[in-house]
């Protein structure tokens, strides 16, 4: 009987579970604070490791899910934005020449895709779009019942697409990604520089507006806040109906904290989608969904491809 070990780095917490064959609830857990400024990460993730680690059970391998790039090819982290002693870091060879077993990695939105077709809203369907919209704006596709991964293991970076060529500025420094504004951040920047330019509204300029405090205040009739919504909808809509040419899935699947301000974001977002798609086939049988897993995708989905490889490798 197969066991699997996954972990999840997360941006304050490192997470583990053990979990045995075609089951999906842990047999065992256990999360830490991260403590990222502080030295020897690694060693706090192996001290994890062996607190839950199965006593009467062979474990088959190690699925990792990490923010940031990574190569799940080599298996090395790239670099990871909470663990800076973590750049073009090898995390699976260290897994395995300390645990003697494969070890396996991926970004933490392509896992949370794959957890979500293997385990939630996307059950049952081959062609899958998954999408967080957080902070930042992250994405996994499946395409015909496979995770795509690419040459270099960095597709579906889809935050980081282009929708205006001279557009506000992405957290990577790039102009106009999507993620400049549909994300948390880019809709917090869209009302600061609306409030430095005069405009009224119930939020304050000298305040620092969450996206969170923005749409409470678009509940309250706020016109700038209800226009920042809007405008994150709209591109949202651009960038979705780019990604339905590219891959034309059977279901879209938003997690993240700001997808869940519901028709705030997901009027403008319909409204642009059918806008911009070149032809309506695309939008027939098309559903979208809400992500179901929560902060288990990551888990959860580091265990899908675990699993996935261990059988894929014999």
């Amino acid at each position: 009987m197969r066991t699997i070990v996954s972990i999840d780095i997360g941006g304050t917490r490192l997470r583990a579970a053990a979990y045995k064959q075609d089951q999906f609830q842990p047999i065992s857990q256990k999360r830490v604070e991260t403590k990222a400024k502080e030295p020897n990460a690694f060693g706090r993730l192996i001290n994890l490791l062996e607190d839950i680690w199965p006593k009467n059970e062979n474990v088959d391998a190690i699925g990792v899910s990490s923010p940031g790039p990574v190569d799940p090819h080599t298996g090395v982290i790239m670099v990871t934005p909470n663990i800076k002693e973590w750049r073009d870091f090898p995390i699976t060879a260290k897994l395995t020449d300390h645990f003697g077993i494969p070890a396996y990695l991926d970004n933490d939105a392509n896992l949370a895709g794959l957890a979500e077709w293997k385990f939630g809203a996307g059950r049952g369907h081959h062609n899958v779009l998954y999408l967080t919209v957080s902070t930042g704006v992250g994405g996994g596709v499946i395409i015909n019942d496979q995770l795509l991964q690419g040459h270099h293991g960095l597709a579906a970076e889809l935050g980081h697409t282009t929708i205006q060529a001279d557009g506000p500025l992405c957290g990577c420094g790039q102009p106009g990604h999507l993620e400049s504004f549909s994300s948390g951040t880019g809709i917090e920047r869209f009302v600061a520089e609306q409030l430095k330019a005069g405009r009224e509204s119930l939020l304050q300029l000298d305040k620092k507006n969450s996206a969170h405090a923005i749409s409470e205040a678009a509940k309250q009739g706020d016109a700038l806040s209800i226009e920042a919504y809007q405008n994150a909808g709209k591109y949202l809509g651009i960038g979705v109906a780019n990604f339905l040419h590219a891959f034309d899935p059977s279901i879209g699947i938003f997690g993240g904290g700001v997808s869940q301000v519901g028709d705030l974001l997901f009027g403008p977002f319909q409204a642009s989608l059918k806008k911009r798609v070149f032809h309506p086939r695309y939008l027939e049988g098309l559903s979208f969904a809400t992500a179901t897993l929560g902060d288990n995708a990551g888990l959860l989905g580091a265990l899908a491809l675990a699993r996935m490889m261990s059988e894929s490798n014999g």
